[in-house]
């Protein structure tokens, strides 16, 4: 009962070191006066003084935790001047069980805190792989606002295999969304080599089906090069390239098994959806004759591209998220505040988790 009670209110303990320690200092003194208080025939109070040092060893350093230990300790020996023979072996036997739970405490709490040192170190590289492979669209690419979303399904990585770039070429904008199959490093390794063959010929090659052809060509011989891992064979990315010319009357589309991108145009959502839809990169089928298609562009349009981590998450009852129901409900919202809503509404519909990475990219039409 006394556990219970401590438990629920250390998880609303004051912020900081010096809160949870005060909080818990009073918790042995609180024991220690039970203790004194109450007969020497009830022997509740001082065994309950292992409790505190094993509680703070879930949430403070192993110096407080220490000093936890060490007034537990202290307490024991007050309860046991007013109650015990100190030389007794009752007494003795309540003492070193404080002792030992102290002791261990301090361990697990060293242990502890190495941990949270290790994740944060991970979570610092890959913050800066990050950075590296997803390299920030800016918000304003020649006359276009962009703004991007990426949210990884694991919670100790802030990137997987989901992917995103942007470019300028001498008449547009080109964009490459995209996702490999598969999770982890490898994952983060396919997605860096197609950003670098993208970010290296999207600006060179004339058109989409060129740029297409050559994306296959590096990710074929990118995978084929890993032949070494038993995945590899197995391994393709899916990607969209997008091509909006200057002159913003039409956006022309690539699509290779990526889901389609969707176009709100006040109140409505328009499905941009391939009259051939070419198979994902990396499939090595040799030469493949790639469709292009053309959708025609008003100001004021917003176009979203994005993976298939956002459709196909589910809520509670295994409902996929309605991305394209959803989506009139911010229009004509700026870029930037659309994706802050759609992210906040996928939470919600997932109950804050997400079973695949998710990446989005909004691009508005000015």
């Amino acid at each position: 009962m006394y556990h219970q009670r401590m438990t629920t209110l250390l998880s609303h303990r004051p912020h900081g070191p010096a809160g949870r320690v005060a909080l818990v200092l009073l918790s042995v003194v609180a024991i220690t006066v039970v203790g004194i208080v109450t007969p020497g025939y009830v022997r509740v109070a001082s065994p309950l003084l292992a409790l505190p040092p094993a509680l703070a060893a879930a949430m403070l350093g192993p110096r407080p935790t220490a000093l936890i230990g060490a007034a537990s300790l202290l307490g024991e020996a007050v309860i046991g001047l007013f109650h015990y023979d100190v030389a007794a072996v009752n007494w003795s036997i309540q003492a070193v069980t404080v002792l030992l739970v102290s002791i261990i405490a301090v361990y697990l709490s060293h242990v502890r805190e190495a941990q949270l040192q290790t994740l944060t170190q991970v979570r610092k590289i890959a913050e800066i792989a990050q950075r590296l492979v997803l390299q920030p669209i800016p918000p304003e690419l020649g006359p276009l606002h962009i703004a991007t979303l990426y949210m990884a399904a694991e919670q100790e990585m802030e990137i997987g295999g989901d992917l995103y770039a942007a470019t300028r070429t001498t008449s547009g904008t080109r964009l490459i969304v995209g996702d490999v199959r598969g999770k982890g490093l490898p994952a983060v390794g396919d997605a860096a080599q197609l950003l670098g063959a993208f970010r290296g010929i999207a600006y060179q090659e004339a058109d989409l089906v060129h740029l297409a052809n050559s994306l296959d060509t590096s990710v074929t011989w990118h995978l084929s090069g890993t032949s070494d891992d038993p995945h590899a064979q197995e391994s393709f990315i899916t990607a969209v390239l997008v091509d909006i010319p200057d002159d913003m009357r039409t956006i022309r589309l690539v699509q290779c098994g990526h889901p389609p991108p969707l176009l709100l145009r006040g109140g409505h959502v328009d499905v941009l959806t391939a009259e051939q839809p070419a198979p994902p990169l990396g499939l090595g089928l040799g030469a493949y004759e790639h469709h292009v298609d053309a959708f025609t562009l008003l100001p004021g349009d917003l176009l979203l591209v994005h993976t298939d981590g956002v459709t196909e998450a589910r809520d509670s009852r295994g409902t996929f998220y309605p991305l394209a129901e959803r989506l009139p409900r911010w229009a004509g919202q700026a870029p930037e505040t659309l994706l802050a809503h759609l992210r906040s509404d996928l939470l919600a519909h997932t109950g804050g988790r997400l079973g695949d990475d998710a990446a989005m990219v909004a691009v508005g039409i000015p």
